[in-house]
């Protein structure tokens, strides 16, 4: 099997995603979608029911293809699917205050999943962060308090500065919500053939209509209060000892050095049991090693030539498993390269 590039205009619509920015259609999707529409996700690499991707140029989802090539997910195989999902996003506005549960929590239904996730930020406004984790002494009655007046969640949040090149793991059980004026690489983690839960505990009391736009005629989107608090893992660390298990800063990367990976997390990178991501950077030869499960290539600047397939700017490949790896040449890549474990 061969590495094969995906739709690059595989978009989710304004209603799903009121709070997408302009930026994927103006810069890194730039005639790959039309005109500056704007985008909240894009679903890079999907295998699941809801959204999935299709091959460049044909049409075949990507999930048939590989239920035809099931070589090509490697141990994954024996799951049905890959567990690895990949996503850009863009915020002109904040998103809601969310968490995800673990793929053992008892609420969840037959077709639900965990979704340990992360993020690797590609472009950052000055002075845009995320929030991510409860601040130091903040516990379940001060949350549920919050909620209960309808005041404004975030304060009880730690908010995180981010620039170009920082990666932060959104592990299960992790209150957290995405600041306005970021592009982010969202790698995500959901169980093959099933879909990933999020809940939300607040939505910056907003209403929308029926076409994602603010109004205050409209209808607030639904919150989860109840599953939300259930699921926070309220012993997690805090501060500074939180931040060093969640946050890597890898630097923005030098397109003009030789060809190199960077690990996010799994190998060289923060420990993380269920994603392995790493940052590619440079120009020049690079083999990329054999893996034992379905990777991602997503080309943020530059190119990136794998085994003769060319990934641009705003372009997503799916790689294969098994193998000898896949010979690769760099031309001035930013690039990032996941996988689920």
């Amino acid at each position: 099997m061969k590495p094969v590039l995906l739709a690059a205009d595989h978009v989710t619509s304004p209603a799903r995603t009121p709070w997408g920015g302009t930026r994927l259609a103006r810069a890194l999707k730039r005639g790959l979608v039309s005109g500056e529409q704007a985008i909240g996700e894009s679903w890079e690499l999907s295998n699941g029911p809801d959204f999935p991707s299709r091959l460049e140029g044909s049409g075949v989802t990507l999930a048939a293809f590989l239920a035809a090539s099931p070589e090509g997910l490697g141990r994954e195989a024996a799951l049905g699917g890959t567990a690895l999902l990949v996503k850009l996003l863009d915020t002109a506005e904040a998103l809601s205050v969310q968490i995800h549960p673990g793929d053992g929590d008892p609420a969840l239904g037959p077709g639900e999943s965990g979704k340990p996730e992360c993020w690797y930020v590609e472009h950052a406004e000055a002075g845009a962060g995320v929030w991510l984790g409860l601040r130091e002494g903040v516990g379940r009655d001060e949350v549920a308090d919050c909620l209960e007046r309808g005041l404004d969640l975030s304060r009880l949040l730690s908010f995180v500065p981010v620039e170009v090149g920082d990666f932060l793991l959104v592990e299960p059980g992790t209150p957290h919500a995405i600041g306005a004026g970021l592009t982010l690489v969202e790698p995500q983690r959901v169980r093959p053939g099933k879909a990933g839960v999020t809940y939300r505990y607040w939505d910056w009391n907003r209403r929308y209509d029926a076409e994602g736009r603010r109004s205050e005629q409209g209808t607030a989107r639904t919150l989860h209060v109840a599953r939300a608090m259930a699921v926070t893992d309220w012993a997690r660390p805090r501060g500074a000892a939180f931040l060093a298990q969640a946050r890597k800063r890898a630097g923005r990367p030098d397109l003009g050095g030789p060809a190199k990976l960077e690990g996010l997390a799994g190998p060289g990178g923060l420990a993380s049991p269920w994603l392995e991501v790493a940052r590619l950077e440079g120009s020049g030869p690079l083999p990329l090693g054999p893996a034992d499960s379905l990777r991602s290539l997503t080309v943020l600047e530059g190119r990136a030539v794998v085994d003769g397939v060319e990934v641009a700017r705003g372009r997503t490949a799916a790689l294969p498993a098994g193998g000898e790896g896949w010979p690769l040449d760099a031309h001035g890549v930013h690039a990032i390269v996941s996988r689920a474990l």
